[in-house]
């Protein structure tokens, strides 16, 4: 107890240092937690991903449709559940920088293969009932300021021309890290037109959502369904879920990368603000640790002395910063929410940062308690200041 009441006077000593110390520590820290939810939230669909959905696409490309005849044979193959279909829109809303998923479901019955969606009964009663009905999550909804009822035109690009929607309903997360930022409506609102205007193009869907009956057998069904179009004009290539948003995941691989590299060097920051402040310290009580070990104290005190006070410091930072870390985060998760919908703080993230913490402390005091112990009683009492 009296090294340590030592200890703390000692990290006292120089209030203003230690402060500054302790924020810089802290921001580092902060910034630390920031760039772990960035990844966090690019690998949310992966982590989110159900085990009993897998996703067939065509095997050249995701660009690339499949006829709808093809549900049929899906439906047949031992395993398989139920079977809907998406395709995606790629339109704009006034303006093309103003990016969100617009996707063209089935129907009504493509919201049993996403329990995660909630949608009142109403709601899904007009969405079967009209065709350019449109679901939109709650968070889109407050981006643009739209309400139940509202008349949405977006502008296509993959699918040209002008569409007019009706906002029926919204939908909300079961938990909060599902995506309620999308816009979904109708396909066969846009077979519709295709059948019109470019009649090679109707009857033409995205990918195929495959609700299984054991996940166990996800390797098995994928294989048997790939097979069922093997040597086809439109062969697929099916995987579950949770893979199917990996491959979207690592378009951004170089991104991704490039975060979790920052998000360490950040830790050499703190180690060098952390090292530096300790290294001043020392140099400044070479006297004391003379004085210290003239009255018998070993070097085991000596060292304790400097690690407890860089250890006190780095985990005062280190706390300073997870509490930071709450607000700033909240902020930028409202700001990015159009991007982001999951921007939460990785759990991992209070254990890498308590570890940073430490192994920074520790790190911190090497040197300092190396040279202290290097100098001798006669060296150190020449020491004036």
């Amino acid at each position: 107890m009296r090294v340590f009441k030592l200890i703390w006077k000692n990290t006292m000593r120089h209030k203003l240092r230690t402060a500054l110390t302790v924020l810089g520590i802290a921001a580092a820290i902060t910034l630390f937690g920031l760039l772990r939810a960035f990844i966090s939230a690019w690998h949310a669909g992966v982590t989110q991903a159900a085990p009993d959905r897998l996703i067939t696409r065509n095997k050249i490309s995701i660009t690339f449709t499949l006829p709808l005849a093809q549900k049929q044979k899906i439906e047949r193959i031992p395993g398989v559940e139920a079977v809907t279909f998406g395709s995606w829109f790629g339109g704009y809303y006034k303006d093309p920088k103003d990016f969100f998923a617009q996707i063209a479901y089935e129907g009504p019955e493509s919201f049993k293969l996403y329990p995660e969606f909630i949608v009142d009964s109403a709601a899904m009663d007009a969405f079967a009932r009209q065709r350019n009905a449109a679901i939109v999550g709650t968070a889109l909804m407050d981006r643009f300021g739209w309400k139940v009822g509202d008349a949405v035109q977006l502008t296509g690009m993959i699918y040209p021309g002008k569409w007019d929607f009706v906002i029926v309903g919204t939908y909300s997360g079961r938990t909060e890290t599902t995506d309620v930022t999308q816009f979904l409506f109708r396909w066969d609102y846009i077979d519709q037109r295709m059948q019109e205007d470019s009649p090679v193009r109707a009857g033409q869907v995205g990918w195929w959502v495959i609700k299984i009956a054991n996940p166990a057998q996800a390797a098995t069904i994928c294989a048997a369904v790939d097979k069922e179009f093997d040597n086809s004009a439109d062969e697929t290539l099916t995987e579950t879920e949770a893979a199917f948003q990996q491959s979207f995941v690592a378009m951004s691989g170089t991104i991704i990368f490039s975060l979790e590299v920052i998000s360490f060097l950040v830790i050499g920051i703190v180690l060098l603000v952390a090292a530096n402040t300790m290294a001043m310290t020392a140099r400044e009580r070479i006297s004391e640790y003379a004085v210290l070990k003239t009255l018998g104290f070993g070097g085991f005190h000596i060292i304790g002395l400097i690690a407890g006070e860089s250890l006190i410091i780095a985990c005062l930072g280190g706390m300073v910063g997870v509490l930071l870390l709450f607000p700033i985060l909240g902020g930028v998760g409202s700001a990015l929410k159009a991007w982001f919908p999951a921007f939460l703080i990785d759990p991992m993230t209070y254990p890498l940062a308590a570890t940073a913490s430490i192994v920074v402390g520790l790190l911190a005091a090497i040197f300092p308690a190396w040279r202290a112990m290097q100098v001798s009683i006669a060296d150190g009492l020449r020491r004036i200041g």
